[in-house]
């Protein structure tokens, strides 16, 4: 994105984290008049539903002449930057701003403190380089999710805990401007016809953004950040979310070309044990991953990366998960991951598996591994092919291997609570194995103690992992080897 556009979506647009940390964020306008963006007869309604839902602090003394200083700084500071700038050269960017940022305070005679010249830049060059307030949130390693409800309340996610953060945009068109910022370069859109979307930042986290009408607390961004460094398998164990057995037995599932599905709930760390699995397949393998906002980190080097793609302002142009789906069967793919099965496609992906693709990986949202089924079911139902249900349960029991169950606990730690066995059917009933199952023993401090303990049950489909030429010793399953005598 050129300089000048960049400038052009964040004019006038400060960060107005002015209390500095620890301190209360400022109180919510009273007035429903900073663009919400749905319409003049709802904007007292937006007011007094703000000023119901959270109560509003006090607004320091200071804020609005550091405000006045913070956009009189800045909007010279544009006026004088040259708009043909290459800004993705960060450092060079940077080291102008900076430059010209020194003489504006010379010229205007501005005394301030060393902290606050530095965090005056900062805010500065965040609103003209990266996303404004969430830039510092966005940062910090130690945050995994960020969720802004409105200008005015900010909240993340830290080791599996929500706290609301002294972090405060200016306005709803602030908001506006940021999330723009985000979709734009995608080609993705945002208005009152098409009132959220789903994108990607740079780094691959994830971002969903929801505006009025559909919001009625002004311009809702939810960004689910991945690490730069994407989580290993050796670091799973260390968190306790898996064991070293789980991880073998995985494994070999994985290089004997299992169908598996990870099910869980929202943020329970279903897309990090997926890229945890694929980490798993041969390096020489063709892998067509499919996603709505492409967020999986595969280091393989044969990897083809599909997104689908929302209709354009005409309608027109809309590519769907199941146009995908149905596409990549005919790019010779050995692997196929589909980030998240939610409609249609997943009777594809079923097909897909049945018809030589083993190997393939997808995730659903469900709470048990029964439900995870049950679910697919629907979802299958969704393609509207009028099938009968025996039919698509004989299809999920033929296609479908291995069951993941993802959880986040109540202590906010993630861990895999089930791996079953899918194993055949018994009349209309889909029958199923539990090859692990997680056994809480306690709590400690608040932090829930258990361990992911092997059934004693060896799954079915253990010669398809022979045959693969891996073999797993019987203790992997709980099973005690027989003395030889």
């Amino acid at each position: 994105m050129s300089l000048l556009r960049r400038i052009e979506q964040g004019q006038g647009g400060g960060t107005p984290n002015q209390q500095g940390e620890g301190k209360t964020p400022p109180a919510l306008p009273q007035s429903g008049g900073d663009g919400q963006g749905s319409g003049g007869g709802d904007a007292s309604r937006l007011s007094s539903l703000q000023a119901r839902r959270v109560s509003a602090p006090i607004t320091s003394p200071q804020a609005g002449s550091y405000f006045d200083l913070k956009t009189r700084v800045q909007n010279k500071l544009l006026a004088e930057i040259d708009p043909s700038m290459d800004v993705s050269r960060t450092d060079e960017v940077r080291r102008t701003i900076q430059s010209l940022f020194e003489q504006i305070l010379t010229e205007e005679n501005i005394v301030l403190s060393r902290p606050e010249r530095a965090r005056l830049f900062e805010q500065i060059a965040a609103e003209i380089l990266g996303l404004g307030p969430l830039q510092s949130l966005l940062e910090d390693d130690t945050i995994t999710e960020i969720m802004v409800n409105g200008p005015k309340n900010i909240y993340i996610e830290r080791k599996g805990k929500i706290h609301r953060v002294p972090v405060t945009f200016e306005s709803n068109e602030h908001v506006m401007r940021i999330i723009d910022r985000i979709v734009a370069p995608l080609g993705r859109r945002i208005d009152e016809s098409s009132p959220y979307v789903d994108a990607r930042l740079a780094d691959g986290s994830r971002v969903n953004a929801v505006i009025p009408p559909i919001s009625l607390v002004g311009p809702v961004l939810t960004i689910r950040k991945f690490s730069k460094n994407p989580i290993t398998v050796d670091q799973l164990i260390q968190f306790g979310s898996i064991t070293t057995e789980a991880v073998q037995f995985l494994k070999a599932c994985v290089e004997a070309r299992l169908n598996i599905i990870i099910s869980g709930g929202t943020g329970s760390g279903k897309t990090t044990l997926l890229n945890v699995l694929s980490s798993f397949i041969p390096s020489d393998e063709r892998i067509i991953t499919i996603e709505n906002a492409a967020e999986l980190q595969l280091r393989q080097e044969h990897v083809v990366t599909l997104e689908s793609r929302p209709a354009n302002i005409e309608g027109r142009g809309e590519i769907t998960i199941r146009d995908l789906v149905i596409n990549a069967l005919r790019m010779r793919p050995e692997r196929i991951i589909v980030g998240e099965c939610r409609g249609g496609e997943t009777l594809d992906m079923l097909q897909a598996m049945n018809t030589g693709h083993e190997g393939s990986m997808t995730t659903a949202h469900a709470n048990t591994p029964r439900d995870a089924l049950a679910r697919i079911e629907t979802m299958c139902l969704m393609a509207g092919m009028d099938l009968p249900i025996r039919a698509i349960r004989e299809q999920m029991a033929s296609a479908v291997d291995l069951i993941v169950q993802q959880e986040r606990m109540r202590d906010g730690t993630r861990k895999v609570t089930t791996v079953t066995e899918v194993s055949g059917m018994e009349g209309d009933v889909i029958t199923m194995t539990d090859i692990f199952v997680f056994e809480q023993t306690g709590t400690e401090n608040g932090r829930i103690i258990g361990r992911l303990r092997p059934s004693g049950l060896r799954p079915k489909f253990m010669d398809k992992i022979e045959s693969a030429g891996i073999h797993l010793p019987p203790s992997i399953f709980g099973i005690g080897e027989r003395r030889r005598y």
